[in-house]
């Protein structure tokens, strides 16, 4: 598969950021302050992260560059080899704990034995970490960086108090977001990171994936996980019960969201399996009688 880097930006959105765009994989986020720029994701591969490096050549011999991985998903922190020892990275406290997990090489076999470009990917680690929230104060414009937890343990959500934009990456999702298992308690933590983006009153959220910038979505997010948890009280045991569920009419995800028309089906079969353990999860919920989302 060959994939290459977009330079990208929306009429409305401050012209202090930028959107690099990697085909249909991922978008990753660059910031300009006064004082130093801000890379948010480095991509799948180290070569896509130095494609999108090179469309930034003369903003890159501005300032100095700082790294923020949102969190340790395989195409928003792979490209971490082509800036380390270039730049800090930083990431929450519970990325390193991702990394050392043997599920983390795991997936990067994987993906070496179905695809070349993958090869040249070293799983490079945060150089700086923090826990709940940290600020980086770049004169006209602050980066708080934000622990919104549910899709993975490390997720980071990047808040400009300044210009009310929110770069959410995967904690908000076009047509879903989907939780990091079938715990209720990772359902309770994707709700509660959802309703905290809300809760700041956004102006832009800006996603990894959807190719949006509109705060509604965190609404349709919400809203789809409300309309899940609605739908699975009202079912009897023996219907919980059912391997199939998810594939009955008023339990799939069109019966959710609405499907858009250009989706290719290979991505409206991937949205199926987010759809999958985001219902495993609501279905976990209802057992043990919690009203989590």
């Amino acid at each position: 598969m060959t994939i290459s880097v977009e330079l990208c930006t929306h009429p409305e959105l401050d012209d202090r950021i930028s959107i690099l765009r990697a085909g249909e994989e991922v978008d990753a986020v660059f910031v300009r302050t006064e004082r130093f720029n801000v890379l948010v994701d480095t991509l799948g591969t180290p070569e896509l992260c130095r494609m999108a490096l090179e469309l930034l050549d003369e903003d890159m011999r501005a300032r100095p560059l700082i790294v923020v991985n949102s969190h340790m998903d395989w195409d928003h922190f792979w490209g971490n080899a082509a800036i380390a020892g270039k730049a800090p990275i930083i990431a929450h406290t519970a990325a390193r704990a991702r990394l050392s997990d043997t599920s983390c090489r795991q997936v990067l076999d994987e993906k070496m034995r179905e695809e070349p470009r993958f090869r040249n990917v070293e799983l490079i680690a945060p150089d700086i970490t923090f826990s709940d929230s940290m600020a980086l104060h770049g004169g006209d414009l602050t980066l708080e960086l934000i622990h919104t937890p549910g899709h993975t343990p490390d997720h980071v959500a990047i808040w400009f108090p300044e210009i009310r934009v929110c770069l959410a990456a995967d904690a908000v999702e076009t047509p879903i977001p989907e939780v990091w298992s079938k715990s209720s308690n990772d359902l309770r933590l994707i709700c509660s990171s959802l309703e905290r983006i809300r809760d700041l009153h956004p102006k832009f959220v800006i996603p990894a994936h959807g190719r949006t910038i509109s705060p509604s979505t965190v609404d349709d997010n919400l809203s789809y996980f409300r309309a899940l948890a609605a739908r699975v009280e009202n079912l009897s045991a023996t219907e919980l019960a059912n391997p199939e569920l998810g594939k009955l009419v008023s339990l799939r995800l069109q019966d959710f969201v609405a499907i858009p028309a250009d989706m290719s089906p290979e991505a409206v079969a991937f949205y199926e399996t987010f759809h999958e353990t985001n219902l495993g999860a609501t279905i976990q919920a209802r057992l043990e009688g919690l009203n989590v989302a």
